[in-house]
């Protein structure tokens, strides 16, 4: 279940720790109140990204709390407006950990690792195995994308960023933002098919 971290996440000095300089502690105020709106405008969509790029459930709420973490160490080298680009690269690296840990570990894929977020819609069990099946199958198409290409094609369809808005996020020319999304785009049709063609089922 996805958590607000606005007043969970710790931002204050831990009790016992030495004080910083006086010029520090003076803009000490101006920093939680930056952290704080970092983490109310932006917890959700690093939640949702950590998922869609692969993190398991159980491990996303700290994968998230992990992020916000290294933005509170990197306060001070973060550009004011830059924030969600900040962000959501550190959530990249953060999500690439995590699989390569989770592959080590020989861990399976957690079904719904990708759309277990979103709420079933209505009690029908025909429904529900549907969409099921769609999560499985959402998560092995993605598992077999370069990162690169995962990435254009979750800030896309999952996200509903434009190619001007992906290329910002993640810095990169509107064209290869653009050339990454037409590939990822037939590289998952393909996939679809192929796995359908396999017995219809993930």
């Amino acid at each position: 279940m996805m958590v607000s971290a606005v007043s969970t996440f710790p931002f204050s000095r831990r009790e016992g720790e030495e004080a910083p300089s006086s010029g520090v502690v003076a803009r000490a105020p101006e920093r939680d109140a930056r952290l704080r709106a970092m983490v109310s405008a932006h917890f959700e969509f690093i939640w949702r990204s950590l998922r869609a790029l692969g993190v398991a459930p159980a491990a996303v709420d700290d994968a998230a709390q992990q992020v916000f973490w290294i933005a509170a160490q990197k306060l001070d080298a973060i550009t004011i407006g830059s924030e969600r680009a900040f962000l959501f690269s550190t959530a990249r690296g953060v999500a690439a950990n995590a699989r390569r840990a989770r592959a080590r570990s020989r861990e399976l894929p957690d079904d719904g690792a990708v759309l277990g977020a979103l709420p079933d819609t209505g009690p029908d069990p025909e429904q529900a195995a549907q969409r099921s099946q769609a999560k499985r199958l959402l998560e092995r198409v993605l598992a077999e994308m370069d990162e690169d290409t995962r990435t254009v094609f979750v800030l896309f369809e999952l996200e509903g960023l434009t190619s001007v808005e992906i290329a910002e996020l993640v810095g990169i020319p509107v064209g290869t933002a653009a050339s990454r999304l037409r590939r990822a785009r037939e590289e998952f049709q393909l996939a679809v098919t192929k796995l359908q063609l396999q017995g219809g089922r993930p």
